[in-house]
């Protein structure tokens, strides 16, 4: 697993918590990943069990992140993905025995056009025939893109003030992943390589009706506009969030 605060244990406690209190049903995407089939089987395990204590459970979704890069001793699968496939048949093992979990990948930032076709045809490989002869996949959405890895800032670089960095580098570790602003124009590109993909798939083919999440610098309303623009059905923000709290989701709506 890679590396994170608390364990996943921890986390669906909390989730149960909020849940079980909740006044009416309330989403949930618990992101994981994991670099042996073993791993992801016992982790959507754990998920599922926790999906199956009643209905106020029943919005809990799966993102497999392969995009991160605290697996030690392991490359962003993503940019591997002959090693997604074992991880990808449990989490359609997970599917085929319930058809409501929904289930989404957090892709890394691609740069050139096979990237983009190949991220398909591996997925293309999982589609499957219901019996009414509709064609189904087992991934509902895409999100793209998380962060651009080995990018490093020098302290001077970041604004002073609350959480300035101390020492030589903006972050403890030197390098770390471009996110925010930097990337928006990256991640634009990529939500709009893979639209372009899927508007081109067969209309019988379970991949059209694939949603595309898209995430990378939306910090403003403007730019939010240009990720649906660009073909997001869905936009997410992370740094913007990170700045201003729930006020974030008036920024990205426009109110203010």
């Amino acid at each position: 697993m890679a590396t994170a605060p608390h364990k996943l244990s921890q986390y669906l406690i909390w989730i149960e918590s909020i849940l079980s209190a909740a006044s009416k049903p309330k989403p949930f995407i618990i992101s994981i990943t994991a670099s042996h089939p073993d791993v992801m089987r016992s982790t959507i395990g754990a998920i599922q069990a926790l999906r199956t204590k009643g209905p106020a459970f029943a919005g809990i979704g799966v993102e497999f992140n392969t995009s991160c890069p605290n697996i030690r001793g392991s490359a962003p699968s993503g940019y591997a993905l002959a090693n997604v496939v074992p991880l990808l048949n449990v989490l359609a093992d997970a599917w085929r025995a319930d058809k409501s979990l929904t289930l989404g990948l957090k892709l890394p930032p691609y740069v050139y056009a096979a990237q983009f076709a190949e991220v398909l045809d591996t997925l293309r490989q999982f589609s499957t025939t219901d019996a009414d002869g509709r064609a189904r996949n087992p991934i509902a959405y895409i999100a793209c893109t998380n962060t651009l890895g080995n990018a490093l800032l020098f302290a001077e670089q970041v604004e002073s003030g609350a959480g300035a960095a101390e020492g030589a580098f903006a972050v403890p570790t030197a390098l770390g992943g471009i996110a925010g602003d930097a990337l928006h124009a990256l991640a634009l590109g990529n939500v709009y390589s893979f639209t372009r993909l899927l508007e081109a798939e067969d209309a019988s083919s379970a991949l059209k009706n694939l949603i595309i999440v898209g995430i990378g610098g939306v910090t403003s309303a403007e730019a939010a506009a240009r990720m649906r623009k660009a073909g997001a059905s869905v936009v997410g923000s992370a740094t913007l969030f990170g700045k201003e709290g729930v006020h974030a989701f008036k920024i990205i709506s426009g109110e203010q």
